[in-house]
């Protein structure tokens, strides 16, 4: 089957992988030719992924017969829409449905009006003075969010990005005056947690947990990123997330799935909740209506069932199943030096490929060209993959010293000293668990 993919970050070259492993000839099209993807691609087409009328002009000349969509972004231009009204079947949620993660105010009234479990206290102010006077009103620490996509980049939190509520309202007004909107939440306290699901609208499958490392420097420091790493466990769990608290996120994601088909606007594709673990059990911080990027790559080098298969059930309706090996993951993603405030760029990196292979990593290509070029994002991943996530960190680790070049990324990625501090967090909040083995 000829399929079309969009996109060209790790999160991409990863997808690529998995669909050509399992039969697909591969088309691609992205801003900037992806040394991975490139060898993977029988064609290669090159366009921003949200000029859409170009994208479907690729996919005709291409002659696809379907259609998996990467990123967000073009997402929320309605790419999926405009492929299925050409005769292409696209793996991905219409424009409609992709307002989960795209429009941050209607994802939170959407799960108050259907009653979503994981919700929590939210407004949307086009006020400046009602959100002054709400936030004093509230009187606990707030988290103020843009409506639309940031890239992850966005969102401040009061006690980390910023120092109190004053600071928070000042926030508020720059956003209120810059996009005539802001979203005001409150602050939930625990450790983040990546759930992703598979879903035809109908049927929700999911995939083994995974944990992000969003800050850039080590120890939980520095500015938010994309994401500097993530890792999965073995048991599909994380060592601070309960069998009964996996239970409860899954519910929220199916009650979401469940939800959008009763609303008239069935969510076909991947599902990803971003969920904060509090003492509780999980909230939802937020939808995002597609893989995640790093951890696309936890998961997918797992997946024993034929990702081409489950693309061919999302978009027939069909979505029978999807198995994962039992073993752990560590993603290292190494970013250039500066990112992601003041990154180099048009500096080449130089990567000994056939040694990384001999240590036991995989190795994505994200924001670098064919010439081995920085273009000032999270460069190259490697992923690490064995019984132990002890054994899984050794291996990325050793991996990253088969790449030169201005670059940096964080050692505590996966390790187990890394766990032990959001375990704490947990225990300290009051939380009363047996931590997971991983």
């Amino acid at each position: 089957m000829k399929v079309l993919l969009v996109g060209g970050g790790g999160r991409e070259n990863a997808i690529g992988e998995a669909l050509v492993r399992d039969g697909a000839e591969l088309y691609v099209v992205s801003k900037h030719r992806n040394p991975g993807l490139t060898r993977l691609a029988k064609g290669y087409g090159l366009a921003k992924e949200t000029d859409v009328e170009r994208v479907l002009a690729y996919a005709g000349k291409f002659g696809v017969e379907l259609a998996f969509i990467g990123p967000e972004a073009p997402l929320e231009r309605g790419i999926v829409d405009m492929l299925e009204e050409n005769g292409i079947p696209a793996v991905g949620p219409s424009r409609e449905a992709a307002r989960l993660e795209t429009d941050k105010a209607f994802a939170r009234a959407f799960m108050e009006r259907n009653e979503i479990p994981g919700r929590k206290a939210f407004r949307v102010f086009t006020d400046v003075t009602e959100m002054r006077s709400w936030i004093d009103d509230f009187g606990k620490p707030v988290v103020v969010k843009p409506i639309g996509l940031t890239g992850g980049k966005g969102v401040k939190v009061v006690g980390y990005q910023l120092r109190d509520n004053e600071e928070a309202k000042a926030y508020a007004e720059v956003l209120i005056r810059k996009d005539g909107r802001v979203l005001i939440e409150e602050r939930t306290d625990g450790v983040e947690f990546t759930f992703q699901v598979f879903t035809d609208g109908k049927k929700v499958i999911p995939m083994p947990l995974a944990q992000d490392y969003p800050h850039a420097y080590e120890d939980d420091k520095g500015p938010i990123t994309g994401g500097m790493g993530s890792y999965s466990c073995a048991n599909g769990l994380l060592p601070f997330v309960t069998r009964e608290d996996y239970e409860k996120a899954l519910e929220t994601l199916k009650a979401t799935v469940e939800a959008m088909r009763k609303n008239g606007t069935p969510y076909k594709g991947i599902l990803y909740g971003q969920f904060m673990l509090s003492k509780d059990g999980p909230v939802l911080i937020e939808y995002n209506a597609r893989f995640g990027d790093p951890e696309a790559m936890n998961v997918l080098p797992l997946l024993r069932t034929s990702l081409l298969e489950i693309a061919e059930g999302i978009v027939d309706g069909n979505l029978r199943k999807a198995e994962f090996e039992n073993k752990a993951t560590v993603v290292k993603y190494l970013a250039p030096r500066g990112y992601p405030t003041n990154p180099v760029k048009g500096v080449k990196v130089g990567v000994d490929e056939e040694a990384v292979v001999k240590s036991g990593a995989r190795l994505y290509y994200a924001s670098i060209d064919e010439n081995f070029t920085l273009l000032g994002s999270r460069a190259i991943a490697v992923v690490g993959i064995a019984e132990s996530l002890d054994e899984a960190e050794s291996i990325a680790q050793n991996a990253i010293g088969h790449v030169r070049g201005e670059l940096f990324y964080r050692r505590d990625v996966g390790t187990w000293r890394s766990v032990e501090k959001r375990i704490r967090v947990m225990r300290e909040l009051g939380k009363d668990f047996e931590p997971n083995l991983c």
